[in-house]
């Protein structure tokens, strides 16, 4: 059996809220009064694409990568992760597509924030910013993020083997 020269990956990823955290969204500062708080700098979207790359080209997750018990990934800048893994995909024989992603957060509104985040995205994606959606949804204020406590990002992307 040959390798499939398409594949898909599958990325998601979520973070509290909380005060005194900067709101980091696909490498861009979004003002907020609350930011996401985790080990790094706990970019949901960045994650969320990066879990995606590694997936499709069967390389794991990135807790496999870049784990939380590390203290060297301990406020690291997400985008240079991102930029890390595209490195891994591009060594093990593929090339990105594309990238269709979702932030889900209740506030602030993120739309005047489409453009940079999706230019930054694809500065460390190595690829045109025409190959790279963003998406930004509300929870309705339903459960955790709907309730303003949390974000999440979901991410699937298309590789294709070189």
């Amino acid at each position: 059996m040959t390798p499939l020269d398409l594949r898909t990956g599958l990325g998601w990823d979520t973070h509290r809220l909380a005060a005194g955290r900067p709101l980091i969204l696909g490498g861009v500062t979004v003002p907020s009064e609350l930011g996401l708080d985790g080990h790094s700098d706990a970019d949901v979207l960045s994650h969320a694409i990066t879990d995606a790359l590694l997936g499709a080209a069967a390389q794991g997750d990135i807790g496999m990568h870049f784990p939380d018990t590390d203290a060297a990934w301990k406020g690291a800048d997400s985008i240079q992760l991102l930029h890390h893994t595209v490195q891994l995909i591009r060594v093990a024989g593929f090339q990105i597509l594309n990238v269709d992603s979702t932030v889900i957060l209740e506030r602030p509104k993120l739309k005047d924030f489409r453009m940079p985040i999706r230019q930054s995205l694809a500065r460390a994606l190595g690829i045109d910013e025409t190959c790279v959606s963003v998406k930004f949804k509300t929870h309705e204020r339903v459960g955790p993020v709907g309730e303003g406590l949390s974000a999440e990002a979901q991410a699937i992307v298309l590789l294709a083997r070189l």
